[in-house]
Order: structure tokens, then sequence, then C-alpha cells
């Protein structure tokens, strides 16, 4: 085995997209030359000379002087050896040589930290200028853009549409469908006897940083974070916790449960007890309405409608009990969709959520403290609390 045969190979997720050195049989140039002799034998008769200036720049070491002009984008992908991506700077007329490029990621050890992702880099460059390109995050051909948790898919298209240029009314157009983007159908049922609405991307879109490919449309970006989202339920194992419930319910109203806890929760440590209250409330029959009661629910259906969400002691109580509204005070049981993106904690939250027997909670004080309470006459007592704190409820 000799240099040539060094492979610098992307382990994707696993480890964070960085490529690492390691010794591959056959591969790199060695693999390489073997096939363009092939070729250029096979070319014997007519045309050798031809043939040879095609593909010397596979496996001989030239380079480009450099700095190099114009533009030409690259993509790096998962599972790239070195020689991938020197051969896919070649073809795109970067560097001279694949060669060129394998010995300059052997000459430098922060080859090592090339990242997977598309990159803007110029062409007829000097195989360590590109190198240096590509270890420079600020090259790659990406657009920024981060979903905090909390938010609304309005709010997110929003955010999305500042990010890529892409009118809002082009992802509210490509979320109609959030089966064709990527959400399993197992997603889009209850046990409880109502129906989800198909059309509604709401809890689906997991708040992150992305990074968002130039020239994307809505429908390659919508993709990408529902992606992610399936990504993320899966390292939670999130349906099979869900079966393991103390409750019956299905995938999706957990997502609602801790869509409503990533709302209402100021702090890390309440999403579990908040979204155990909403089971209570909802499921075990033991609460008068079976209903959740919350403000939270009834501000959502305010926000979705074009309306500005109101604080608690504003919400009139036509708001709070409006027939036509289905998130409001009087419907059974849990909420008929999420009302907005969770987290990994709120979602946590949802499948390990601690038992009491809590059927009240209440901010108390400007630091997020949460009180929790039985009885009606528990909740009251805590809303005096959170008066004499200045929390605005009295």
């Amino acid at each position: 085995m000799n240099d040539d045969d060094l492979d610098l190979s992307f382990e994707g997720a696993e480890d964070r997209g960085r490529w690492k050195h390691r010794k591959k049989e056959g591969s790199g140039r060695t693999l390489m030359a073997f096939a363009m002799v092939i070729l250029l034998l096979g070319a014997l008769g007519g045309g050798v000379y031809v043939g040879y200036d095609k593909v010397k720049g596979y496996f001989s070491a030239e380079d480009f002087p450099g700095p190099g002009a114009g533009e030409a984008v690259i993509e790096v992908k998962s599972g790239n050896t070195a020689t991938d991506i020197a051969n896919t700077l070649f073809k795109a007329g970067v560097v001279k040589s694949a060669a060129a490029f394998v010995d300059a990621a052997k000459d430098n050890p922060k080859s090592t930290e090339v990242q997977v992702g598309s990159y803007l880099l110029k062409k007829e460059m000097k195989a360590s200028e590109a190198l240096t390109m590509l270890l420079d995050l600020k090259n790659k051909n990406v657009n920024k853009v981060t979903i905090p948790e909390g938010i609304i898919s309005l709010q997110i298209f929003d955010r999305l549409s500042k990010a890529s240029g892409i009118p809002v009314a082009e992802f509210k157009k490509a979320a109609k469908d959030p089966q064709k983007l990527g959400v399993p159908a197992l997603w889009f049922t209850r046990l409880d006897g109502k129906k989800v609405v198909k059309t509604d991307i709401e809890g689906f879109l997991y708040p992150a940083t992305y990074e968002i490919p130039k020239k994307s449309t809505a429908t390659d970006i919508l993709k990408m974070i529902i992606a992610n989202f399936n990504a993320e339920m899966d390292k939670l194992d999130f349906v099979a916790k869900v079966k393991k419930l103390d409750v019956k319910i299905s995938p999706y109203e957990a997502l609602v449960a801790a869509s409503i806890a990533q709302v209402e929760g100021l702090l890390p440590v309440d999403m579990g007890p908040i979204v155990r209250v909403l089971y209570n409330r909802a499921y075990t029959g033991n609460f008068p309405c079976s209903c959740l009661q919350l403000d939270s629910t009834v501000n959502y259906w305010l926000r979705i409608s074009g309306k500005d969400a109101k604080s608690s002691e504003k919400l009139l109580r036509d708001e709070l009990h409006d027939p036509k509204n289905p998130y409001n005070y009087d419907v059974k049981g849990m909420a008929v969709g999420p009302i907005s993106s969770p987290g990994e904690i709120a979602l946590k939250g949802a499948l390990n959520p601690p038992k009491s027997g809590y059927f009240f909670f209440v901010t108390i004080d400007k630091k997020g403290t949460t009180a929790y309470g039985v009885t009606n006459d528990d909740h009251k007592a805590n809303i005096q609390i959170a008066c004499r704190n200045g929390i605005p409820l009295c």
C-alpha cells in the first residue's frame, strides 16, 4: 500500500459530516489510474492522444497556478472519498488534475475538517487553494435560517422566505400536502375519534438551524425540514414510546401535547408536568369538561386567522368560547392539531410526563416558575401568588 491509496472519506452525521484518514485497498489514484489505462488501451488505433488529453487530469498531478476566476458550485456528499472530491473538482474545471487535489489533502492536516455541503469555488484554482476554500464555511453555497422552538408555521414561512428570497405564498402552497413532503401517513391518525386535517403542516417543521442550498424551491426546503423531523422522531423513538404511555393516544396526539407545552412552559423543567396536566384533562375523564381551557390554543386560532394574539387578561369571553374556533375553551379532549413547532425537550416531556393528579397550572413569577393545582381553589390561590409577583392575571 502506498500514499496514493489514502482515503479521506466522509462518515456522514455520525462524524458530523467530516472526513477522516483511513487506508482503503484499491481506492484513490491507483484504481483510477488502472481504469484510465484500460480506457487508453481501448482507444489504440485512433485518437490515442485525444483520449489521453481528456483523462490525464485524473491521475497526473498537474496544477493550475491560481488563484482562479469565475464560479463553480461543488457538492461534497456524505461518504465521498478524497478522490471523489478531487474528481468532482476536476470535472467542474476547478483544479487541473484530481491527483493535485489528493496530494494537497495529504499535505494539509486540516483536510479532515471539510464538511458535507454545497460550496461556491472558482475555476482554474491551485489545488491547495481549492482545499482552503472548502475548509472555509463562508464559501458554503447556502443560506442559513433558524427555526426556534414554539413559533407557528406562518412565522416559519416568513423566516424561510427572508432567507431564500422565495415568496411566502410559495411556501404556503407547498405546505398543503405534508405527506408529499415526507411526513409519514402514521402521523395523520388519532385514537380519540377526531379527524386529522391532512393539509396541516403545523408541528412537523422541526426547530433547528438549517443550511438552505441556493436555488432551492419552497418544496425542496420544506422536504429538507421534514426529513429532519423524521430523523429526530426516529432518534427519540417517538412512535414506539407513545405506545408505552399510560394514556391510550396516537403519536399525533402526543405531538399536539408537546406543541402546547412548548408554548405554555417557560422553563424546560415544566414541559413534562404541563403535558401531564393536558393528559389528565383530556383523557382521564376526571376533569369535568374533559377540555383544555387554554388561552394558548385560542390565541393560535387568532394568529392563523390573521389576527393578533392577546394576553390572557385581554381575551374576551366571546373569543374564549367562540363556536367557530376549533381550538376554543369548550372543545373536549386534546386540541385538534399542534399549535407550534415543539423542540426536543417538549417532545421528551410528551413521552415521559411525571405522574400527578394536577389539573391546573399557571406561571406565578417573572422567572417563569409554574405552580400546579389539583382543584380550582388551588388554582385560584396560585393566581393570587402570580398577581402579587406582578403577573397581570387579576
